[in-house]
């Protein structure tokens, strides 16, 4: 048994990656279970289509979470899973009743930054995870970023690192058959249109509002667009009402269309003729990856691991990247892009091939099993494993 453990089990890419690993994951290799510190919510957990996979809530208050050490480690000791993998610094401590439960292998995952350290350069931050190093035999970096990060300013050893890219399924992703197909509920159908968007959850460090403004500033640039220009932000958190309310104030909310979180984002890419990022700090994007595989240029600031996925210039481009919350150049993007759909068409294809080469559901798995099997056989006793 893998025992998959995060701060909440709810919408998000770092969750989105567990429940890939989940679903794909041969039965015959490993059982999962997930353990969220704070909550399992039901609805996200209908993603999962294994029948044989536990949850647990463990409702943590706000704090350190060295008050659930007796209830992890009897937890741990009841499941007695082979691996306890661990994702985000609000994990990690978890490893320490890992390790007093006797788990054999503990894994910890990078997936990305928040936004009170954007660049990684709180050393609070790096003592943490300094401090539990111990407890933690392998670690996983989603970036070639973090994976620097843990080497050069955490100090963990290189040997120690793993990096392992997110995987997208290209099958469920996938262009649409001929042109932007439609989308139910939404307004912006016509085949005339320039329909840019976004899918994610709408808190600080994802910025959705840097797009809103850079959607208001490009029509401003070329007011021509309010004809055919128009942006679809899809997910729910605590910037969406700022960012209605945004839209409103410059007299442009009828362009735009904010329908919270829906569960159809396959369906919702081959709706749209672009993507757009505007995140503060990403690790390796799942809705980049999902974009590309959905044949859609890409447009995202260029944090953390997005210039590893987004390709500028040249043979084989795939998209551009913007400086974190520089409005102006993501506004004339918008624009550039709005008036070229052909480059835009031929962005979006070698985005598809880019992520068939590089960035399977396929590749992803088989890299975390095999990581899995290596340090089974590492820290296992023979005998044990016989």
């Amino acid at each position: 048994m893998i025992v998959h453990v995060v701060y909440r089990f709810d919408t998000g890419g770092l969750e989105n990656g567990v429940v890939n690993l989940i679903n794909h994951m041969p039965k015959k290799a490993y059982r999962h279970a997930v353990v969220a510190l704070t909550e399992v919510v039901p609805g996200f957990v209908r993603r999962i289509n294994r029948d044989d996979v536990d949850y647990v809530s463990l409702h943590k208050p706000p704090g350190h979470a060295a008050r659930l050490y007796p209830a992890l480690t009897q937890l741990f000791r009841q499941m007695r899973p082979a691996v306890v993998h661990t994702r985000n610094l609000a994990a990690l401590e978890c490893q320490v009743p890992a390790w007093w439960s006797g788990v054999p292998v503990r894994v910890h995952g990078e997936h990305g930054r928040d936004v009170d350290d954007l660049d990684g350069t709180r050393k609070r931050y790096q003592w943490m995870r300094r401090a539990y190093s111990p407890f933690v035999h392998r670690y996983v970096a989603l970036s070639r970023d973090l994976a620097g990060y843990l080497q050069q300013r955490v100090g963990v050893d290189d040997q120690r690192v793993a990096q392992v890219y997110n995987g997208v399924d290209i099958q469920r992703f996938r262009p649409p058959a001929g042109g932007r197909d439609t989308l139910a509920g939404s307004p912006f159908n016509e085949p005339g249109l320039f329909v840019v968007g976004t899918v994610g959850r709408m808190q600080t460090v994802k910025a959705q509002t840097m797009l809103a403004r850079a959607f208001v500033r490009a029509l401003v640039l070329q007011p021509a667009l309010r004809a055919r220009l128009r942006l679809v932000m899809v997910g729910d958190g605590p910037l969406r009402a700022e960012a209605q309310l945004l839209l409103t104030t410059a007299g442009v909310a009828d362009l735009a269309w904010l329908p919270g979180e829906r569960a159809d984002v396959p369906d919702v890419m081959r709706a749209l003729d672009c993507f757009v990022l505007p995140s503060l700090a990403e690790g390796i994007s799942n809705t980049i990856l999902e974009a590309m595989a959905s044949a859609l240029p890409v447009l995202a600031t260029g944090v953390g691991g997005n210039a590893e996925l987004v390709i500028e210039g040249g043979k084989g481009e795939t998209g551009k990247t913007v400086p974190a919350g520089d409005i102006e150049q993501m506004a004339q993007a918008l624009v550039k892009w709005s008036s070229d759909p052909v480059r835009c068409r031929a962005m979006g294809q070698a985005g598809r091939a880019r992520v068939e080469r590089l960035f399977s559901l396929p590749a992803m798995v088989g890299a975390y099993q095999d990581l899995y099997d290596r340090l089974l056989a590492e820290h296992t006793p023979r005998a044990k494993r016989t």
